[in-house]
């Protein structure tokens, strides 16, 4: 939705200013704290305001917890198998562009964190719902 990209992308912003001002932003939840961003471009503030005001929880959530809590930002999320669901049939192997997923036959495969790129396509290609995105 567009609340979610204004969210992620404002995030994005928030993270080229230094840790200590931003904290102190979301503390504060103040509009005069923001003088400093509006110099240039007077009203390019006013989408982050605005979000931060009704949304202030998933901006904590990406810049204290790391997680993207609509599951949209590309570099918060992880992919995982869910053995349970899990048939081994392969197809998210064989759609990975990494293999980064390893696994026997008719056995649940596991996803190796370092190698996958989130490209999703495991997500994607898994017809029994055993691929999580968190």
């Amino acid at each position: 939705s567009f609340s979610t990209w204004i969210i992620c992308s404002s995030v994005y912003f928030l993270r080229c200013i230094s840790s200590p001002p931003v904290r102190y932003i979301l503390a504060e939840n103040s509009k005069s704290q923001w003088h400093y961003l509006r110099g240039k471009g007077h009203s390019a503030a006013n989408p982050v305001l605005t979000t931060l005001r009704y949304f202030k929880d998933e901006y904590l959530a990406h810049i204290n917890d790391k997680k993207c809590p609509a599951g949209v930002c590309r570099e918060l999320l992880t992919f995982s198998i869910d053995a349970a669901n899990c048939t081994g049939c392969g197809v998210c192997a064989r759609g990975c562009p990494t293999k980064a997923i390893s696994g026997e036959k008719k056995q649940p495969h596991t996803i190796n964190q370092e190698l996958c790129i989130k490209c999703g396509g495991c997500f994607d290609s898994c017809k029994f719902d055993a691929v999580r995105k968190q």
